[in-house]
């Protein structure tokens, strides 16, 4: 999610889940694993309680072997985790270890988990988080965090971030086995920054037994110094968060979050979010809808607006009768409700596949990362990714939305450290997935296709 490579801009994917209504029912949520927190990264001006790194982990408890994942742009752990399991399935002596980064510590899941096991009515979980922002009546609702509190926030770019990850690999490492390092969107950014960062003199790649970019990367093409010392200047006067279209954090996860829910639990009731004022017109079916539908009608590609490519996917469209109109899958790739799980963090305690507070230090950062190759950006914004010659493992890149675009910057990061062509899986589904669709296709999905022989090599089967 996010950030899909240094030539795309970045877009809220999140924020389209503000298509998603909030009008949930009582429903069970089966109990499951929860992120697992562990020491992090000291940052700087950062107090102790937030110097964390998380871990949501899938699959056998006794797997020596690791994938670990790094979520994109306003993405949470969860959103890897029905892949995740699908995954561990087809792959043995494998787990999945999805980050979960320190900044959504900050969030209040309190009701949404009530929502998830049943025990939280959907009025309820309506006011909660969006309600009162439009009815003054509605007094006990989430607490908002003043930029103010969280100053030191504005510090968590990419070196807080790959330090972070660095806990998170040596753990994994700890296991005996191979790890593998993989990334989404502006986790491949992040992805590349490990691989080349400069950890006392040895690249991060140096023990790690591949690379998998899944629709994002790192362009060799840094930003200037002159717009690092511009962008560090801006973020020095604004919030420490990315905001959306105009939206500010936290309300695009708390839309996010809500939305899914809804089309989980109760996806047949009416939506409440074509009659919420603050749902932009342009997300709104154009009839009467449920709760799924409307999900259905914000993220997929045919109706969902061309500057959220982002959060889309191809999952189906409105049905053709019916009132409020339900959703037809219509043969695409990736299912719904399985979408929906992505989001809603399904069956797992205490989290979502979104982040509510994204820092804007980690993606200002992202454009100096280029492939590693040390550049005047970098001295500006603390980056050490500097081993871009030094990156001696198997890659595996996956072009949806970004296309060859991706699969470019996957072959610059290759050719720099003369990896053999035989190192290097590419593959580029651009007309047929968007950008979620590699993580969301099921049952036949093309990313996991390559991703199960490129998993098998690098244990070494």
């Amino acid at each position: 999610m996010g950030r899909v490579s240094s030539r795309f801009p970045v877009l809220a994917i999140t924020m389209l889940a503000l298509g998603v209504t909030c009008a949930l029912a009582a429903s069970s949520a089966s109990a499951g694993d929860r992120v697992q927190w562990m020491q992090g990264y000291d940052a700087p001006g950062t107090p102790s309680k937030y110097d964390k790194v998380g871990v949501l982990k899938t699959g056998p408890h006794d797997a020596r072997n690791i994938l670990v994942f790094n979520p994109g742009t306003s993405a949470g752990s969860a959103y890897i985790a029905p892949l995740a399991r699908t995954l561990v399935q087809k792959v043995k002596g494998w787990q999945v270890w999805s980050v979960e980064r320190r900044e959504n510590l900050l969030e209040d899941q309190s009701v949404a988990e009530q929502a998830k096991e049943g025990t939280a009515t959907p009025k309820r979980l309506f006011d909660y988080y969006l309600g009162w922002l439009v009815d003054s009546g509605v007094t006990d609702h989430f607490q908002l965090i003043p930029d103010s509190e969280v100053e030191f926030a504005k510090q968590w770019g990419m070196r807080t971030e790959v330090n972070d990850l660095r806990k998170v690999v040596v753990a994994a490492e700890q296991r005996g086995g191979h790890v593998v390092v993989m990334g989404h969107s502006l986790g491949g950014s992040i992805t590349t920054a490990y691989a080349t960062w400069d950890f006392n003199g040895k690249p991060g790649a140096q023990g790690l037994s591949g690379l998998v970019y899944d629709d994002g990367g790192s362009s060799p093409t840094p930003i200037t110094k002159v717009e690092a010392e511009q962008k560090l200047s801006d973020l020095e006067s604004g919030s420490p968060w990315l905001s959306f279209g105009g939206i500010p954090a936290p309300y695009a996860g708390l839309f996010a979050e809500g939305g899914s829910t809804s089309a989980l639990i109760a996806p047949g009731a009416p939506s409440l979010g074509q009659q919420f004022p603050l749902l932009p017109a342009n997300l709104k079916p154009p009839v009467p809808a449920t709760n799924l539908a409307q999900w259905g009608y914000a993220a997929d590609t045919q109706t969902s607006p061309p500057n959220l490519f982002a959060f889309q996917g191809h999952v189906g469209h409105l049905a053709a009768s019916g009132n409020p109109r339900g959703w037809d899958q219509a043969g695409d790739i990736t299912p719904i409700k399985r979408y929906a799980k992505m989001f809603a963090g399904w069956k797992l305690k205490d989290v979502d596949g979104v982040a509510w507070y994204h820092p804007m230090r980690l993606t200002i950062d992202a454009g100096a990362v280029a492939d590693g190759s040390q550049n005047p950006a970098q001295s500006v914004m603390g980056v050490k990714a500097i081993h871009g010659d030094d990156v001696n493992v198997p890659i595996y890149a996956f072009g949806a939305f970004g296309g060859e675009s991706v699969l470019d910057d996957a072959r610059a990061l290759a050719q720099q450290s003369d990896l053999p062509s035989s190192d290097l899986t590419l593959v580029n589904r651009h007309n047929t997935y968007a950008h979620n669709d590699p993580a969301g296709a099921y049952p036949n999905n093309a990313f996991m296709n390559h991703l199960v022989p490129f998993l098998n090599k690098a244990a070494g089967h």
